[in-house]
């Protein structure tokens, strides 16, 4: 196994159904807590990409109407099952969707509303994501004006031509 030598930025997923569900998985790379699909950024990939990626290859759901919630940094902590330094950025999404079918990744899901998932054994940074985005809705009513994270690359084109 080749040692990490850089902190791998991932995303990750909570993922609404049409009746404002959860979804959650069991993994057994997250010593069997309920967690959000999610994974990697791959090389030249956008981050809501990746999102729509790892949701796809682990899920086999569509997302869409993306929200970006919170990044959080997660440094050797044990309570993955290894050892690795990783720089989460977290999203809410939506999913018309109802055909699930699981990767290798996880043994199994659930729909859960919102207000009982914290009474699931949740994992750590998965909880951490979820009290931000309910706290950002309580706020201001997070999804409402905001529908997609802003893609600043043409703005920033526009102020280098200057």
């Amino acid at each position: 196994m080749v040692e990490q030598r850089y902190p791998e930025p991932t995303v990750g997923a909570l993922v609404f159904n049409r009746a404002g569900q959860l979804f959650l998985m069991s993994s057994h790379k997250w010593k069997g807590k309920w967690v959000v699909p999610g994974g990697h950024i791959e090389l030249g990939e956008r981050m809501e990409d990746a999102l729509r990626r790892e949701v796809k290859e682990e899920t086999n759901l569509d997302i869409h109407d993306i929200e970006f919630i919170c990044f959080q940094e997660f440094i050797y902590d044990d309570r993955f099952w290894k050892r690795s330094h990783f720089i989460f950025f977290d999203y809410a999404c939506q999913t018309d969707s109802t055909d699930v079918r699981l990767n290798e990744e996880a043994e199994e899901y659930t729909w859960v509303a919102l207000g009982e998932t914290l009474t699931l054994p949740v994992e750590h940074y998965t909880a951490i994501a979820i009290r931000e985005y309910r706290k950002m809705k309580r706020q201001s009513g997070f999804g409402a004006a905001l529908r997609k994270s802003h893609d600043y690359r043409g703005e920033i084109a526009a102020l280098r031509s200057q």
